[in-house]
């Protein structure tokens, strides 16, 4: 036992920078903040103007395929998509079969984006252009690429 905290031994006294799901999702935390502060006057989230550039990007996806695309569970993805329809932004109908749905923008939802993209374009300037620099960007995008690549398996 690690004397003054009572942890195990075993545990890492640099764990704080050894730890790679530490990491990720500090930043994955302090990047949604800012963007959630960017994108403030739309009233959207991150999560949903990402969610709504998404079905516009994939066209009328169904509720699976987006939720495989996006790695997340369907259950989440099925509460948020309910957020946008509750606020006439997406629709969502009955797929080829009973059991699946398929999403679409709506008018409301295309001229929610209208409002989102020059923020969100605002955004990925001052991280990217300014802060990162395109290259370092781009091997950060890799090694992300990379990350997801090597924990699906």
């Amino acid at each position: 036992m690690n004397d003054v905290l009572g942890l195990p031994a075993e545990m890492p006294s640099d764990f704080a920078t050894a730890c790679a799901c530490f990491n990720v999702r500090r930043a994955a935390r302090a990047v949604t903040a800012f963007y959630d502060s960017v994108l403030q006057p739309t009233g959207l989230r991150s999560t949903q103007a990402t969610l709504l550039m998404a079905i516009a990007t994939a066209g009328a996806p169904t509720i699976s395929r987006l939720a495989e695309a996006l790695l997340l569970d369907r259950t989440t993805l099925a509460r948020d998509v309910k957020l946008l329809a509750e606020q006439s932004l997406v629709g969502v109908t009955p797929g080829d079969d009973q059991r699946t749905r398929q999403l679409r923008l709506t008018d409301a939802g295309r001229a929610k984006l209208r409002q989102v993209i020059p923020l969100w374009e605002q955004a990925q300037t001052r991280l990217i252009a300014e802060g990162l620099g395109p290259a370092r960007w781009g091997q950060l995008y890799a090694d992300l690429q990379e990350v997801v690549r090597l924990t699906q398996g």
